[in-house]
């Protein structure tokens, strides 16, 4: 008879490779990246983050995220996730929806959407306290 642990909680969700990554890591501009990979969660983080490196206005940023947030979540739903659970940020593709999530925070907190930032922070903690303490400054 095999023991269950109830208490463990779901396991680690783990994406697979993302080919935007290797696009953006060698240079390539974010919004050529997004056309090639609409739905690379890594892209959508990556214009997100260019458009609030340049000074875009917040509800730019925050359309950005929310496309790769919502990307994400189709992603992470294909590959076991169920809704809950760790995603850590240790493990490179998972980056991709950790950044989404991050970045609609911020820009949510920016524009006064309150309930929004403290909804994402609380999912992004619950996901990866370690991309919490990196990514929400």
């Amino acid at each position: 008879m095999s023991h269950v642990d109830l208490m463990a909680g779901p396991p680690p969700t783990y994406l697979p490779d993302d080919p935007a990554d290797a696009e953006l890591t060698a240079g390539d501009e974010p919004g050529a990246v997004v056309r090639r990979h609409p739905a690379s969660p890594a892209a959508w983080a990556a214009l997100a983050q260019h458009a609030r490196r340049q000074g875009a206005d917040d509800v730019t940023v925050y359309a950005y995220a929310r496309v790769g947030y919502h990307r994400s979540l189709d992603l992470l739903r294909r590959n076991g996730w169920k809704g809950h659970g760790p995603v850590p940020w240790e493990h490179e593709p998972n980056r991709g929806f950790l950044r989404s999530l991050a970045l609609l925070a911020l820009s949510a907190r920016a524009i006064g959407e309150d309930a929004e930032w403290q909804r994402c922070s609380e999912f992004l903690r619950d996901s990866s306290p370690a991309a919490a303490d990196a990514l929400l400054t």
